[in-house]
């Protein structure tokens, strides 16, 4: 799941106003960071099978400190206890944690069964990606609760946040419907890897560009 992740992390900033929405996206996709940087290191592994699901060409044949759920819920802990320490905010620190270990979830609903609850066990998944209509379904409805919560929770700073704020959304879509329709398998997996990172810097940075020109309505009140 790609854009459901981000949904959380948008739904969240109205539970964790103090948190801001590029540290909440992190938290959501947390595993997905971690996942390029141990597959670089070789110790996790994925493999370019085209057809081996509908929705992705990959075949995630080994992930064991990223995407585990045991290993999730470690990170989730870590990942809350560095921004309760950075800013004292345990509101915020919960809610982080939790969305880390989302991930796990998530991804158990979407992908076939390659998600074990701990390193080395029994692998589960429902393979929500075989149904392309569902997936988008589950996904797009996802997207536009979590938008709406976060819009909601917050205000527009200046016309920067305002058209800023929806620009982000659109980036959103057009890249779930460019990867769900458009792209081609990857060449490799270095390209895999490679390319992860550079998303992820990428959208974390126009995030908080966004971020920073809204203002969070509940922090007003606090």
């Amino acid at each position: 799941m790609f854009i459901g992740h981000f949904a959380l992390g948008f739904a969240a900033k109205k539970a964790a106003p103090k948190a801001s929405l590029p540290t909440l996206f992190a938290a959501s996709v947390f595993a997905d960071i971690l996942w390029p940087v141990f597959l670089a290191l070789g110790a996790e592994e994925v493999v370019i099978d085209p057809g081996n699901t509908v929705m992705t060409p990959l075949h995630f044949v080994s992930y064991p400190y990223s995407h585990t759920l045991v290993m999730l819920l470690m990170w989730g802990a870590l990942f809350g206890g560095l921004y309760l320490a950075l800013t004292k905010d345990s509101r915020g620190a919960v809610v982080l944690a939790a969305l880390v270990a989302s991930h796990w979830v998530l991804d158990w609903i979407t992908h076939g069964p390659d998600m074990a609850v701990y390193p080395g066990g029994e692998m589960f998944g429902l393979g929500m990606w075989n149904s392309p209509g569902l997936t988008w379904a589950v996904e797009l409805t996802m997207f536009v609760i979590g938008v709406w919560i976060y819009a909601g929770a917050t205000r527009a700073r200046d016309a920067r946040g305002k058209w800023g704020f929806w620009l982000l959304v659109l980036l959103f879509l057009f890249a779930y419907l460019g990867d769900a329709f458009m792209a081609a398998p990857p060449p490799s997996v270095r390209v895999i890897w490679i390319s992860a990172l550079v998303a992820t810097a990428i959208t974390l940075v126009l995030t908080w560009w966004v971020d920073r020109h809204r203002q969070p309505i509940s922090i007003e009140h606090l």
